[in-house]
């Protein structure tokens, strides 16, 4: 089973928001599938579409409407109970990145350096080290 979850950060200004959309594999908490936009339909589908490679059976998602509108009913769970591990992720996160917290003078520019630093931070501590989230990073 999976879960899913979007978090906020912005570029430039608090009104020019940017979401990451993700989801991990339940278990062992590997990040499968990443997009970064706006919190709309269209940027989910993306993350979703990208998903359809893995057979997953579950999704453990908030009670954000779009989760329920796309994902099949026998196929989601819905609750905060379900959802804590990738909570956790988006909290180390915004820990490393100091661009994601909310409260900082630490802000991107531009939204391609945006999207690629948390990109290329995914790469290197959940792939390129084999930790997949078992570990100090997860």
């Amino acid at each position: 089973s999976g879960e899913m979850d979007e978090f906020w950060s912005f570029v430039g200004n608090k009104g020019n928001q940017r979401w990451t959309w993700y989801a991990i594999e339940r278990r062992s908490g590997c990040i499968l599938a990443w997009h970064n936009g706006k919190r709309t339909d269209k940027v989910f589908l993306i993350l979703w579409n990208s998903l359809k490679v893995f057979d997953i059976a579950k999704y453990h998602t908030d009670d954000w409407g779009t989760y329920s509108k796309y994902i099949p009913p026998d196929r989601l769970r819905v609750g905060k109970d379900k959802t804590w591990k990738i909570e956790r992720k988006n909290l180390n996160l915004r820990t490393h990145l100091k661009r994601l917290n909310r409260k900082t003078i630490c802000f991107s520019k531009n939204e391609t350096v945006h999207d690629n630093v948390i990109g290329l931070y995914i790469e290197r501590y959940y792939y390129k080290n084999g930790t997949y989230g078992n570990n100090d990073f997860s």
